[in-house]
């Protein structure tokens, strides 16, 4: 599964606030999230990976991540997810 790369949605634990990004190696960058190793999220640990998709290629990965944090992508994840954030 090397060759995938992956968007993620995770969400703090802390603030309930949601976080979209994309890696090559989802384990690894999912650790160093709640490890506080990323800058950008390190203040708001612990997370829960609450989504992800596999892209075949980089740019692909990329502009799905950007499109996850407009509106239309936050509100497509409350309707895809929608069993998960009403409970």
């Amino acid at each position: 599964m090397k060759d995938f790369y992956y968007v993620y949605i995770l969400q703090s634990e802390t603030d309930g606030k949601n976080y979209a990004g994309y890696t090559q190696d989802l384990n690894l960058r999912f650790e160093q999230h709640n490890k506080g190793y990323v800058e950008s999220t390190k203040n708001r640990r612990p997370f829960k990976m609450i989504y992800f998709e596999a892209c075949l290629c980089q740019n692909d990965a990329l502009r799905r991540e950007k499109y996850f944090k407009t509106h239309y992508g936050k509100m497509f994840l409350k309707n895809r997810l929608k069993s998960y954030f009403t409970g």
